[in-house]
């Protein structure tokens, strides 16, 4: 009996997949034709495979094919029926596209889209070819498609850095993961090359130029490298997930999980690609996070915007993201590490001179000292690479006139008071008042009237209150000790009134957003129909955001605006996002890579019941981001209005 327990089916495993297979059990089937390089034959491959299911008697039609004009390649069109492309005119330009909405109307049983990674003319509903794909998919179409292993996201780094060029249009990780079958299309380079120099790829002119950039021999046994270990490592992924699931033994690791830790700087994105060919190799879960400290609040727009990105090709990458609140960075990130039973950790290391770590701190040095049996792997960025001078914006804001007036005018009371008392204080009592000085206008002005105050305060102080008077000579030169111990605790002092004081702003803006979603959840508790929700939720994002909101409810075949006090119509543009974004139970719109242009950003009212509607918010600011923090606030409020409106419903249901 013993011996059966050992090796029994692992039951996190067939959990996932029977919540695999179920997910799948109405979506077309994914097959990824991967090469290394463009000819290969991956295109060749994919239409000789509908050739044969064409035999079976299914229905193929064409999606998108781009045959280069190659004469094998177009020989196999014969025989297969092609959906008209869709024309899209930008800028004067007419570009040709697939269509989406046609394919979806004729419905058939296999659909053929090259070029995965390509991306979509601007107006199109997706940003990306592979979003039109997933869409196909959750209709019940089968796709065959094609992919060479550079637009692979996690890959895209290491490509850059053999080839010497960096590829634009990639995919998430995640796209190849959800494939149900992957054909790795093989070809040797000397052959590619011959292939190349007979005009079989490209033009006679445009290969001699290709060979000197880009399809040199070891570029392509690189690239070629990269495929096959990449389709090695799902052939393993596959073979471990069938010996689990059928309780086959054999030697199994621990665990491992990762954690990357990342910023708004421009390593952070390498930083993501690096954790997920690490959590490939270890077949590891991985998280990446962002810690949000009180000076997050100060970041420029730019900065506010990587950390936005950077996150976001996580979560397409397949991590999970957070962004936890903390004072420390490295302090903070530990914890997180350790509630999560996180065992290595992977974080940034920018060449900064010795004397700039000394000064602002070294939050590797942090991490690695505290970081226990944790490991640690740090990555530096490129020795070649430029480095940005220190960025003192968030340390050293912007400061109004008025602040260094204040301080001076302070400085002069007590220097008055000083003269007045100087027969029967001693000096070494004045500089107390002069410290004071300097608190005060820490706490009330900030860090840089503070340092300020403490330098004008010891030159008021020599020239007025230390013999000889009124010249800055010192008789005493002890007095120099007693001045540069005044800059040093006057600065000391500045800048710890200053981090407290951010601390509390922090802490008043973190209590802020926590009292909202009470109070959210205490007006929705006493909703008794869709309108007061709906009402509720507005005023809260209003009180919170400061954007404008509006909220769409399914009334039998079609979605229903209803107002609130914000008074915010929909144009039929409009409208048609959030149809979509209704439709397909995703968030759409503003800020996001499906139909980006729009004005506003839908999401759905997710609950246990289906999609019960859509909240649309507009952000206040034209150009603007919808960042992490606020991101993870709108998820709330959609999550408490999704399960106020099903308790009505609920209710409702009941009385009938």
């Amino acid at each position: 009996m013993s011996a059966l327990r050992n090796f029994r089916p692992d039951p996190d495993t067939l959990l996932a997949r029977v919540q695999g297979e179920e997910r799948k059990e109405h979506r077309g089937k994914f097959k990824i034709f991967l090469g290394y390089i463009a000819g290969v034959g991956k295109t060749y491959e994919m239409l000789q495979a509908a050739h044969l299911r064409m035999r079976e008697g299914i229905d193929v039609r064409i999606g998108y094919v781009e045959t280069h004009n190659r004469f094998e390649t177009d020989a196999l069109l014969a025989g297969l029926t092609a959906i008209p492309l869709k024309m899209v005119d930008y800028r004067g330009v007419t570009i040709s596209e697939m269509d989406l909405d046609a394919i979806l109307s004729v419905h058939p049983q296999l659909v053929l889209v090259d070029e995965l990674a390509h991306t979509n003319a601007p107006g199109s509903r997706h940003t990306k070819r592979y979003q039109d794909v997933e869409e196909i998919l959750d209709a019940g179409i089968n796709v065959y498609t094609t992919l060479n292993i550079q637009h692979v996201e996690s890959l895209n780094d290491v490509v850059a850095q053999i080839t010497g060029v960096i590829v634009r249009e990639t995919i998430p990780d995640r796209v190849i993961d959800e494939a149900d079958e992957l054909e790795l299309v093989d070809l040797a380079p000397p052959e590619l090359l011959q292939r190349l120099k007979e005009g079989k790829v490209y033009v006679p002119d445009m290969a001699a130029r290709a060979i000197e950039q880009f399809f040199n021999e070891g570029n392509l046994y690189a690239l070629r490298e990269l495929a096959l270990r990449s389709a090695a490592e799902r052939v393993d992924d596959q073979m471990l997930a069938w010996m689990q699931t059928r309780a086959i033994p054999g030697p199994w690791a621990a665990g491992e999980s990762l954690l990357v830790c990342v910023g708004p700087g421009p390593l952070s994105e390498r930083l993501v690609r690096t954790a997920r060919r690490q959590a490939d190799r270890m077949n590891a879960n991985w998280t990446a996070i962002y810690v949000e400290t009180p000076s997050h609040h100060r970041l420029t727009k730019e900065a506010k915007e990587g950390v936005s990105r950077t996150l976001q090709l996580a979560e397409k990458l397949g991590a999970t993201t957070a962004t936890p609140f903390g004072l420390n960075i490295a302090n903070t990130a530990i914890d997180y590490a350790r509630k999560h039973n996180v065992t290595r950790i992977i974080i940034g290391k920018t060449l900064r001179p010795r004397w700039q770590e000394f000064v602002f701190g070294s939050v590797v040095d942090q991490l690695i000292h505290n970081s226990g049996t944790i490991d640690v792997y740090v990555i530096s960025s490129e020795a070649n690479s430029p480095q940005k001078p220190v960025n003192l914006e968030p340390l050293l804001p912007a400061t109004p006139p008025m602040d260094y007036i204040v301080s001076i005018v302070l400085i002069a009371v007590i220097t008055g008071i000083g003269l007045l008392a100087k027969s029967f204080i001693s000096p070494a009592n004045l500089i107390m008042l002069y410290l004071l000085a300097v608190v005060v206008i820490a706490f009330k002005r900030g860090l840089l009237p503070a340092i300020f105050t403490a330098i004008i305060g010891v030159l008021a102080f020599d020239f007025f209150l230390i013999r000889p008077y009124f010249t800055f000579r010192i008789a005493d030169t002890e007095y120099l000790i007693t001045f540069a111990g005044m800059l040093i605790i006057g600065g000391l002092i500045s800048l710890l009134v200053t981090r407290s004081r951010e601390h509390a702003e922090a802490a008043q803006a973190r209590e802020k957003e926590t009292a909202t979603l009470y109070a959210l959840s205490q007006d929705l508790a006493v909703a008794v129909n869709a309108d007061s929700i709906i009402l509720a939720v507005a005023k809260h994002v209003d009180e919170i955001f400061r954007w404008e909101s509006v909220f769409l409810l399914p009334d039998g075949e079609n979605l229903v605006e209803h107002t609130t006090h914000s008074g915010l119509k929909l144009d039929p543009d409009e409208m048609a996002v959030a149809i979509w974004a209704f439709k397909h139970g995703a968030i759409a719109g503003y800020d996001t890579d499906t139909l980006h242009s729009s004005r506003l950003r839908y999401i759905p009212l997710q609950s246990s019941q289906g999609v019960l509607g859509i909240m649309g918010v507009k952000p206040e600011e034209p150009d603007g981001i919808i960042t992490p923090e606020q991101a993870r606030i709108l998820t709330a409020f959609a999550n408490l209005t999704a399960q106020a409106l099903e308790r009505v419903s609920l209710t409702m249901n009941g009385r009938k």
